[in-house]
């Protein structure tokens, strides 16, 4: 295989692995900053730590020591179509937000899965215990710890935040707790911690992981649901989750006020934005999110005019194929250069056989008279590879498609094609494409693997949202289409 063909079967390779596995393998689905092990047994027993001072607390001595609180009362708060049930020790039991379609108990696996606690002088963990007053209104409580002379108000206000300002006779320090199991939902998402420090980080469940930042939220991110709590003001917090699931998120300096809301919602990207606390980077749309949101906006738009949005999906690959049309028209024609230099190429590598040096000189010569590049292919595809990760991330993280239907079998394009037909479409496309291609070498290891290229994507896009798979059908379609269109036009 010579070195031309050898850039375009790696620049498939590229827009195929890079397109596809990017979110298994490049989002971050791990600690972005330094991970440090934690030398530490297991949260579920309590331990004593030694005396630290109120003003710092390293993550090695971070307070992991929980009682079980007993004889649990709970205050339900209403608003509109906002709902929070809290506990007596300050737990959250359910919540129904900004149209979201499960429980608490889905989204984490746990009951009551969040909870502040307080941390004492001796640095464990201590259980609120609050007593409510009677309601004044749906949607406002004040409640009383007299043991640890410590009050909050909570307020569920008609945008769907549960504000709460918790106020102490002295400095306390907070622990912002929670626990979960480590899950993959059928669109591959895995469930994951958030924290929004100077960047998204995202914890993995079930695994040993510390750290130190400046946060301005924190939370539980799952299966286009999230769950955080935001504070008014970024704090100093230690965080360290362990092998069981739990996850601790404890402030550093003490404080008599803490203020802040808690927020339970569909990751609707408008709605998130509107907050003003970068809410919306709790969505993961990878590091060319800067193509991603124009590309969502973009369907947003086209679905208010077609009311479907699996048309808006072929609309808007319609103009993406045509604003990349002159990419892909000269990656074609590069391609059809090199087929006919091909006779020529050869002639050269038997003439100088023994001398490389002078091989690649003379071909080098003959690519420039006869204006062909040997990565005239393959580069016009690179550069469209972060067009269609865009594309991918838009479609995957869009709460859009979810429940949305299209036509016949397709009544959620958020979900896999149940008949896996659109699937099966794509992969026969992109072999008609390759097969479009101009042969440009007779290595027959090199056609061995272009033609096991669209069997191998059939399997890797079978279980992704259909409407993803609708997209890339869609667009092999018309990538068909330009290539018999330029093919005819180079040839006239």
């Amino acid at each position: 295989m010579n070195n031309d063909q050898k850039r375009t079967v790696l620049a498939f390779v590229l827009a195929g692995v890079i397109v596809f596995t990017w979110q298994a393998l490049f989002s971050p689905t791990q600690n972005t900053q330094t991970q440090v092990k934690q030398e530490q047994s297991t949260a579920q027993t309590q331990t004593k730590s030694e005396t630290t001072s109120q003003e710092s607390t390293t993550p090695k001595a971070i307070a992991t020591s929980s009682a079980k609180a007993t004889n649990l009362k709970s205050v339900t708060l209403e608003n509109g179509p906002y709902s929070y049930t809290v506990n007596s020790d300050l737990s959250f039991k359910a919540a129904t937000g900004n149209k979201t379609a499960m429980s608490l108990k889905e989204l984490s696996d746990k009951d009551n899965f969040f909870a502040f606690k307080v941390i004492d002088i001796n640095n464990n963990l201590q259980n609120f215990n609050f007593v409510f007053d009677e309601k004044t209104s749906p949607n406002e409580v004040v409640a009383n710890d007299l043991e640890k002379n410590i009050s909050i108000r909570l307020s569920l206000l008609d945008d769907g935040r549960l504000s709460y300002e918790i106020e102490g006779t002295q400095d306390f320090r907070l622990s912002y707790n929670m626990s979960s199991s480590e899950k993959q939902s059928d669109n591959r998402t895995y469930r994951q911690y958030i924290l929004q420090t100077v960047d998204t980080e995202r914890l993995n469940l079930e695994s040993d992981e510390n750290g130190e930042g400046k946060l301005k939220w924190l939370g539980l991110d799952f299966n286009h649901h999230v769950f955080l709590n935001v504070f008014n003001e970024k704090q100093t917090i230690n965080y360290l989750t362990t092998e069981s699931g739990d996850a601790f998120f404890q402030t550093v300096r003490g404080k008599k006020t803490y203020n802040g809301y808690m927020l339970y919602a569909l990751k609707n990207y408008d709605y998130l934005l509107a907050f003003d606390d970068q809410l919306d980077l709790s969505i993961d749309f990878g590091i060319f999110g800067i193509f991603a949101v124009p590309i969502l906006k973009a369907m947003q738009f086209v679905y208010k005019y077609v009311g479907n949005y699996g048309i808006a999906i072929i609309l808007l690959t319609l103009v993406i194929r045509i604003a990349t049309y002159p990419l892909q028209a000269k990656s074609f024609r590069s391609m059809k250069k090199m087929q006919k230099l091909q006779p020529e190429i050869a002639k050269l590598k038997e003439k100088y056989a023994d001398d490389p040096m002078k091989q690649q000189k003379a071909t080098m010569e003959l690519f420039k008279r006869s204006g062909a590049s040997p990565l005239g292919g393959c580069l016009p595809m690179v550069l469209q590879i972060p067009i269609f990760i865009a594309f991918y991330q838009a479609i995957s993280n869009s709460v859009e498609l979810v429940g949305s239907p299209f036509y016949f079998w397709l009544t959620d394009l958020s979900a896999k094609d149940p008949y896996y037909i659109l699937p099966a479409i794509m992969g026969i496309t992109m072999l008609a494409q390759t097969r479009l291609n101009p042969s440009t070498s007779a290595d027959p290891n090199q056609q061995k693997i272009m033609y096991i290229m669209p069997i191998v994507f059939i399997f890797i896009m079978k279980d992704l949202p259909a409407g993803l798979n609708l997209y890339f059908a869609v667009s092999n379609i018309l990538g068909i289409a330009q290539q018999l269109y330029v093919y005819k036009t180079a040839d006239a």
